[in-house]
């Protein structure tokens, strides 16, 4: 299982929303290229970052920090979401250096854009799910669908994406503790794999999702935490590793 700290990006800076709101934001750092080495020195083999000024404008607004961060590290994994809503952005992300691009609020609404996505670029894409109660919502969390996340992970399996980043979103940058079960059973009936986020806040969420990794968990990201100090990246890693010893 993979630690897969997050970097938010917010007009050029590192921030953490609480409950995706952009009015409730704290700046973690000025230089988003200086975070992510400092992750990648505590030994973190992958990276996420979100644009979020583009997951409200529809499409990237942070892109020249993402290439200077793919740039600096070329052997890092990065995967990157935020404002991607068409295959040029997502060819414009691949060429800059970013191994896999997320898509959110459009895979939702238009699951065809992925099964084509998927053909034209191959392993590249994981499809972000935020779900309240099993139920998928949107556009940054304002919508609450009626679609039940497993049968979109189902969908997507088929079309063969990559992973699923899946978020609680009644527990994320609130620092209440993952939801295990519902990430468990995503990963089990949806047929993919699983990358949990939203309320990784201590080694105990993290010893509680290791107990179900091997249901199709790939990994954990995690934000506010590892900012506020309550999880040691090298540490939450090494933990990870030895378990597959």
């Amino acid at each position: 299982m993979l630690i897969i700290p997050a970097i938010d990006l917010k007009d050029g800076k590192c921030v953490r929303l609480r409950q995706g709101r952009m009015d409730d934001s704290t700046v973690f750092g000025d230089d988003p290229v200086d975070m992510a080495t400092k992750w990648v020195e505590a030994g973190a083999r992958r990276l996420h970052l979100v644009d979020l000024n583009g997951a409200f404008a529809g499409e990237p607004v942070n892109g020249e920090i993402v290439k200077a961060i793919a740039k600096k590290h070329p052997d890092l994994p990065i995967q990157i979401g935020g404002g991607i809503r068409s295959a040029e952005t997502i060819e414009a992300y691949l060429q800059a250096g970013v191994q896999w691009v997320i898509i959110g609020t459009k895979a939702v609404k238009e699951p065809e854009f992925v099964t084509q996505v998927c053909k034209q670029f191959p392993g590249h894409i994981i499809v972000g799910l935020d779900a309240k109660g099993g139920r998928v919502a949107t556009d940054g969390w304002a919508e609450v669908s009626e679609v039940m996340a497993v049968d979109l992970a189902k969908r997507f399996a088929s079309d063969g994406v990559d992973a699923i980043v899946y978020t609680d979103i009644s527990r994320d940058g609130m620092m209440q503790g993952v939801n295990v079960e519902a990430t468990a059973q995503l990963a089990e009936e949806g047929g993919i794999p699983v990358i949990a986020s939203g309320g990784v806040t201590n080694m105990d969420d993290l010893k509680r999702l290791a107990t179900v990794a091997d249901k199709g968990i790939l990994g954990a990201i995690t934000g506010r935490a590892i900012y506020e100090g309550t999880l040691d990246v090298s540490k939450a890693q090494a933990y990870c590793d030895s378990l597959n010893h």
